[in-house]
């Protein structure tokens, strides 16, 4: 008798804990402009613990098909179970089984503006120091996003940019 894999793992929201998202906006090395960044990450506290979490978040992004390893899916041409709404100096992100927001700064709103589009990262990796609340340091996120073992766990997609004006 030959024994099958087991089942792909379910996602279970309180597995994964707190999930924070931060946006950024830096120069792309292509062209003069900026590029608007978001990054969600969990923080750690999920009902499983750390290793819990980070099974947790890949197993939401099988569930929804965002594939982990820093290939960049482009939701821009392609469907993406994510979406992107930006109001009120707000980006709201929106997917299967969760929600997440925060505030972006006025240099985002206008390099999302300018491209229509941003680039998300959702990180399986936890970020137990980033709490909401406490400043983040341009170093401690330079840090963090340009692991090289943060980049290759992580989905990486353009979200285009939607608004409730259309």
């Amino acid at each position: 008798m030959t024994s099958t894999s087991s089942a792909a793992r379910t996602f279970r929201p309180a597995e994964l804990g707190t999930l924070v998202v931060v946006a950024w906006s830096g120069k792309h090395p292509d062209d003069d402009h900026d590029m608007p960044f978001l990054l969600a990450y969990p923080l750690g506290d999920g009902t499983e613990g750390v290793e819990g979490v980070s099974e947790a978040a890949r197993a939401l992004l099988a569930d929804i098909g965002l594939p982990v390893g820093g290939e960049l899916l482009d939701g821009t041409t392609t469907h993406v179970p994510v979406t992107l709404l930006v109001e009120a100096g707000q980006a709201a992100l929106t997917m299967p089984q969760l929600s997440a927001q925060c505030e972006v700064p006025p240099e985002w709103l206008l390099a999302a503006k300018h491209r229509g589009y941003a680039y998300f990262m959702f990180a399986t990796r936890p970020w137990p120091q980033a709490v909401p609340g406490v400043a983040i340091t341009d170093q401690q996120l330079a840090e963090f996003v340009g692991d090289e073992a943060m980049l290759t766990s992580s989905a990486h997609s353009l979200l285009p940019v939607r608004s409730l004006r259309g």
